[in-house]
């Protein structure tokens, strides 16, 4: 058995559920097969996917944490909350998804009407069609723009089309950070910044932590060593908490893999540490 200092995590990760390519089983193993562990299963805006991923965990000894990544926009700003150690079953929780998802669903005629607005034909069924019954997003944009030939990668359409400040991006999103935080605290949970870096803006930050943000993702695939650095220390001063993952999507995003980063274990049990004290 590992001891604790040989044990790694990755606490950020999506399934089938909402914009990864494997199902819960899948990706348990090959969170198994990637030596980790612990995992935090992070799909936007569902939690449809944890009670699979959880048992399937129990199977092949693979501790798997309660997550989320809650969608929250901010003076025009998309903002994402992860979620952790979260009550999946909680009523009011899955009412408030109910909205996010209706939310989405307004997103996808939003954006299929700016693209049509481009001049690239793509309807909001080819893109339903892509994301094959999970909570939809960019990503199934994206993927049902390659199925149609608009673009050669997914990669493309962010960087021309759907991503941030883009010519098809809509924002639409109706949580604010705010009240993305009070739902993960009131369902048991620990609310954490989803890479920071894409805020790019100290005063946003503070007044997330005003606003009862628990904690940072320090460590992130796309930080720089001065970003991480820069978080950790942002992370000591205003007594929060550090998380790391990969944001690993499967084939939705191959360059990015599950486990890239050395994440200590003993991350996991700060967590729970904190979750025991709210």
């Amino acid at each position: 058995m590992a001891s604790p200092e040989e044990k790694f995590i990755d606490l950020h990760l999506h399934t089938s559920f909402s914009d990864g390519t494997l199902t819960p089983e899948e990706l348990i193993s090959l969170a198994a097969a990637s030596g980790l562990s612990a995992i935090a299963v992070t799909d936007h805006d569902t939690v449809a996917g944890l009670s699979r991923s959880i048992e399937s965990g129990r199977e092949m000894d693979i501790e798997v944490l309660a997550g989320i990544e809650l969608s929250a926009e901010y003076e025009g700003k998309e903002l994402h909350i992860l979620g952790y150690l979260v009550d999946y079953e909680n009523k009011n929780l899955l009412k408030q998804l109910n909205i996010l998802k209706e939310n989405r669903i307004k997103r996808i005629y939003d954006m299929a009407e700016k693209l049509n607005g481009l001049g690239l034909r793509l309807s909001p069924q080819d893109i339903f069609a892509a994301s094959l019954g999970s909570v939809v997003g960019r990503l199934h944009v994206a993927r049902a723009m390659v199925q149609q030939g608009l673009v050669t990668s997914t990669q493309e359409a962010f960087q021309k089309y759907i991503g941030d400040n883009c010519p098809a991006y809509v924002l639409g999103f109706k949580f604010s950070p705010k009240e993305a935080i009070r739902l993960i605290k009131e369902i048991g949970g620990i609310p954490v910044l989803a890479h920071p870096y894409t805020v790019n803006n100290d005063a946003v930050l503070l007044k997330l932590i005003e606003d009862g943000l628990m904690g940072l993702e320090a460590y992130y695939p796309e930080h720089s060593q001065a970003m991480t650095n820069f978080y950790l220390n942002l992370a000591k001063e205003n007594n929060l908490l550090v998380t790391g993952g990969s944001d690993f999507h499967g084939n939705s995003k191959p360059a990015v893999k599950m486990g890239c980063m050395k994440i200590p274990y003993c991350l996991v049990d700060t967590l729970r540490k904190a979750q025991k004290k709210l």
